[in-house]
């Protein structure tokens, strides 16, 4: 019988649903010391006007944009995203995180967290944030070889990255989480297997491993254009197969299909986003859910300064989701998660219909307790394209 005082494993079919019960907000801050060559983010870099005035202008900003959403809490979760979030000074991150407080309310036991790179990450600090009040850090590790790093774009050594993450979990967060990037052209396997072997060495809770993907727009999509290589989806997949597996090993259960916790260390905000949750969004670029709309933030920092100055919603655009399209929206979600998601009218359509015949067939695909799940992660676009195929019911 299952110790009920123990945490629920990061998989289980009711921590996903209950999810979308969690209230949640999400603060973008965009400024970077430079801009990595795959990342399509709202990001601002020096020569892109993040001066230490425009800095200053954008905490005022967020905390003013804070002020104009009507009431909502209190908030279980707040992520600090970016950007480089940790490219703020602890003041600063307090400032937001006290009008967050005062205008929501949030919970006791709330997970606080703040995305950060590991060469801003000394102790001095790593302690003032943690002293702020936040819970958990997710550091962008991204890999502990030097050639991928600098291939990545990144400003820190392997050195700094283990120190990072050992700094964290001296200072007691609550929930220590790194983040991988796998699948970049020069990066051989035996490299990715001992990134993995020095990552889970460190002991995390959190792990999340994403493949390099080309987006457009990036420099990295300019490379590719003239003859640089791109990521090869077979080498991705041996190397996704690879951490799968030795994350398993470590203890580490897959709860998404990039993301693996102990439990107790699910991201709380990252999983009510998967189960179709409603978080508010403040700052350039951020999209939020709320009462049924998906809104969006415009990505350009003077645009964003100059609204929020007129005492105007940045907005750039919002959608109401309703109907089938929701319904598609709550099972492509879900499905990302191991614990999947209830079948409902999208999942009944879809297996009724012929892919969904031939997914079940392949043993790609399994229903039981009126639940779906993706048996085989590396295939969860496939399923999730046929989820959006779906004619309306």
């Amino acid at each position: 019988m299952a110790d009920a005082s123990l945490p629920p494993p990061p998989d289980s079919p009711e921590l996903a649903d209950a999810a979308g019960m969690l209230r949640s907000a999400y603060v973008h801050i965009p400024f970077c010391r430079r801009r990595c060559p795959y990342c399509d983010f709202a990001v601002v870099t020096p020569d892109e006007g993040g001066t230490p005035y425009t800095v200053t202008r954008y905490v005022q900003a967020v905390i003013a944009e804070i002020g104009m959403e009507r009431p909502w809490g209190p908030l279980d979760a707040v992520n600090f995203g970016g950007g480089t979030p940790s490219s703020l000074p602890p003041s600063a991150l307090a400032a937001i995180l006290d009008a967050l407080k005062r205008r929501f309310g949030v919970a006791p036991d709330a997970e606080i967290s703040i995305e950060a790179n590991p060469e801003d990450w000394d102790g001095e600090y790593a302690e003032a944030v943690r002293s702020i009040g936040f819970t958990r850090v997710s550091l962008g590790v991204q890999s502990f070889d030097p050639k991928v790093l600098i291939a990545l774009g990144r400003l820190h050594s392997p050195e700094l990255a283990v120190s990072a993450v050992r700094r964290s979990q001296a200072i007691g967060f609550e929930s220590v989480s790194v983040d991988l990037i796998y699948g970049t052209p020069d990066e051989t396997l035996e490299s990715w297997e001992q990134t993995v072997a020095t990552t889970l060495g460190l002991g995390p809770d959190h792990v999340s491993a994403y493949s390099l993907t080309v987006e457009l727009g990036t420099e990295l999509s300019r490379r590719v254009r003239a003859g640089d290589p791109a990521p090869d989806p077979d080498d991705q997949a041996d190397k996704y197969l690879h951490f799968a597996e030795a994350a398993a090993d470590a203890g580490l259960i897959r709860y998404e299909v990039s993301n693996w916790a102990r439990p107790g260390h699910v991201c709380r905000y990252n999983l009510s986003t998967w189960a179709q949750g409603e978080y508010l969004a403040f700052g350039l670029g951020a999209h939020g859910h709320r009462d049924g709309v998906r809104r969006r933030n415009v990505r350009r920092l003077d645009v964003y300064l100059d609204r929020v100055a007129r005492a105007e919603r940045p907005e750039a655009g919002a959608d109401r989701i309703e109907g089938w399209a929701a319904e598609q929206e709550r099972l492509l979600l879900g499905l990302r998660r191991a614990g999947g998601a209830v079948a409902g009218p999208a999942g009944d359509a879809l297996l009724r219909s012929d892919e969904g015949a031939r997914f079940s067939d392949a043993g790609l695909i399994a229903v039981e307790s009126g639940r779906i799940r993706v048996l085989d992660p590396l295939l969860t676009d496939e399923v999730v394209r046929a989820v959006l195929a779906l004619p309306p019911h």
